[in-house]
């Protein structure tokens, strides 16, 4: 019995070693799986904000696809005579063009929404959507969200990344850094407030 009782301690030791070092090792592999899916997230945010700047630069330097123009020119013959202007030169329309695209693409201020058609402009889906969250959001959060509730409006995580800039910018949002992730929340309504009260007193 005295004899058996060293090797059996030992057996023990190593059972004890192998099952903290197996857990370390689980352990190790779900960080790994977390930090590999961030990565895959960041990748995919990274692919599709590439897709909107070289979408703009073929819309910008005017070397849009053949299907786009014909697309453009279908729409225009579709236009009743009578509510065309004046005819101009089809050299000229054609020099127009681009710049037009490039405008109902991405709006330059965030808050574009259709003439007369009562939607809510990026600023306000946006800004909704963070109030009712109760923790941070990023700008590809924020663009899965509004597609699924707003599917017509087709949101680009460019554009929805440009009106959460400029309500950081306006001083309607917050935007924290984690690593290299950037996210956003509305800043409070007392903390806002002050701010208005703050500007006014300046006033002249």
């Amino acid at each position: 019995m005295s004899e058996n009782t060293p090797t059996s301690t030992i057996s023990a030791d190593y059972t004890q070693r192998i099952t903290e070092d197996l857990a370390a090792n689980r352990k190790e592999q779900d960080r790994a799986r977390a930090e590999l899916t961030r990565l895959q997230d960041e990748l995919i945010q990274l692919e599709e904000g590439e897709q909107v700047l070289v979408k703009m630069q073929d819309v910008l330097s005017g070397s849009g696809k053949p299907e786009e123009r014909k697309g453009k020119d279908r729409k225009e013959a579709s236009v009743p005579a009578a509510r065309r202007p004046k005819s101009k030169p089809a050299s000229e329309k054609k020099g127009r063009a681009p710049k037009s695209q490039a405008v109902q693409e991405v709006p330059a201020d965030g808050a574009a929404a259709s003439k007369g058609s009562g939607e809510p402009t990026w600023r306000e889906l946006v800004t909704g959507y963070l109030a009712g969250q109760r923790e941070p959001r990023s700008a590809a959060e924020v663009a899965a969200a509004l597609t699924e509730s707003h599917p017509q409006r087709k949101p680009q995580v460019a554009v929805v990344r440009n009106t959460l800039e400029q309500g950081v910018a306006n001083g309607l949002l917050e935007r924290f850094k984690q690593g290299r992730s950037v996210y956003y929340s509305p800043v409070p309504v007392s903390a806002a407030a002050s701010s208005h009260d703050g500007a006014g007193e300046s006033a002249p």
